[in-house]
């Protein structure tokens, strides 16, 4: 334990064969982060101890940089790693805890059941096979965002740091210099819209999945738009953080077919800036009236609201919980935000 033995006392690198494991699961580890998985660290020390051999072991092949959580403190892991989960803003059922003391491991499983936890014993030489073993991080494919994601969580963290600092939100906001980058689907980034549009799930209003070939068909309709749209400000650039697919009805009618969401932007404007392009497009198309679908799902209850939230009326609801929303575009007026849109 490195608060107990210090730097210089523990096993780390070459010349012993518990050094040479523990760095060759780093290496699994740091790869790993290279295929757009978010590295936390969940550790019962003091913070200071703790991060000092990512700072300045030398052998140490990860470093704080590659961390993008770091808790270390005298609580109980499961209630620290719900905090990791609550600051990552990640489903508890998106992690895996890895421990070497079975304490732990069995306190994690008993408390959140939702979380992976291999059982593996006190030797690290095993660590990298029960990971890749039981496949946890296997996808089918890795985009650059996905190689970006640990900054892209630190510079969450600064802007949360600007957030506590601006005495009231709309300072908070203009201070982070948004710029909404806009383009429609294309096929250098075919990959990414799949991918979010496959694996999003909590905002997104309707849930479809959509292939490859459905992608390109909606680029090739005329009657139909899909957009989108990455978000940069003085932190650094967030990704590709919204799917919009719109398609005109016969009615006359903009059908919103998909509408989804990164959370990590909530609460920054996006969503009626958003609403602003929709109406742009579905201007173009000649469209009289936005209809904007609920179609509710286990885990997209945050978005039941969305619509009535930026002033669409409720048209229809049903049994499930769903609802039909429209919006009169001869009465809509497009929101002002501190949003600087641009087109890519």
């Amino acid at each position: 334990m490195i608060g107990d033995d210090g730097m210089e006392g523990i096993a780390l690198g070459q010349g012993s064969p518990l050094g040479e494991a523990y760095v060759a699961f780093q290496d699994y580890c740091r790869e790993l982060t290279r295929r757009g998985i978010i590295l936390a660290v969940c550790s019962k020390n003091d913070e200071s101890n703790a991060v000092e051999p990512f700072e300045k072991h030398p052998e140490m092949v990860l470093r704080r940089g590659d961390i993008a959580s770091f808790v270390a403190n005298w609580s109980d892991k499961a209630g620290n790693i719900r905090a990791i989960a609550e600051e990552l803003n990640i489903g508890l059922d998106s992690l895996v805890f890895i421990d070497d003391n079975p304490f732990e491991r069995n306190l994690v499983r008993q408390e959140l059941p939702m979380v992976a936890v291999p059982e593996v014993s006190d030797d690290p030489v095993g660590y990298p096979v029960a990971l890749s073993d039981a496949g946890y991080f296997e996808g089918l494919s890795v985009t650059d965002e996905d190689r970006e994601r640990t900054s892209q969580y630190q510079g969450n963290k600064a802007r949360d740091a600007l957030k506590a600092s601006a005495t009231d939100l709309p300072a908070y906001l203009r201070g982070l210099e948004m710029e909404l980058i806009v383009k429609p689907f294309d096929r250098i980034g075919l990959q990414r819209i799949v991918q979010l549009i496959n694996k999003s799930n909590q905002f997104n209003l309707t849930t479809r999945r959509y292939t490859d070939e459905d992608v390109l068909a909606v680029m090739g309709d005329p009657e139909a738009f899909g957009l989108q749209l990455r978000l940069l400000d003085r932190f650094g650039d967030n990704g590709v953080i919204a799917i919009i697919i719109g398609r005109l009805q016969e009615t006359k009618d903009l059908l919103i077919d998909t509408w989804l969401m990164s959370c990590r932007v909530l609460g920054r404007q996006v969503e009626p800036t958003t609403l602003n392009l929709i109406a742009e497009q579905a201007k173009k198309l000649g469209a009289k009236r936005v209809v904007g679908e609920y179609i509710p799902t286990k885990k997209n209850g945050m978005v039941k609201d969305h619509y009535a939230r930026l002033g669409f009326t409720v048209a229809a609801t049903n049994d499930t919980g769903g609802s039909r929303n429209l919006l009169d575009l001869a009465e809509f007026v497009p929101a002002d935000t501190f949003i600087h849109v641009t087109e890519g």
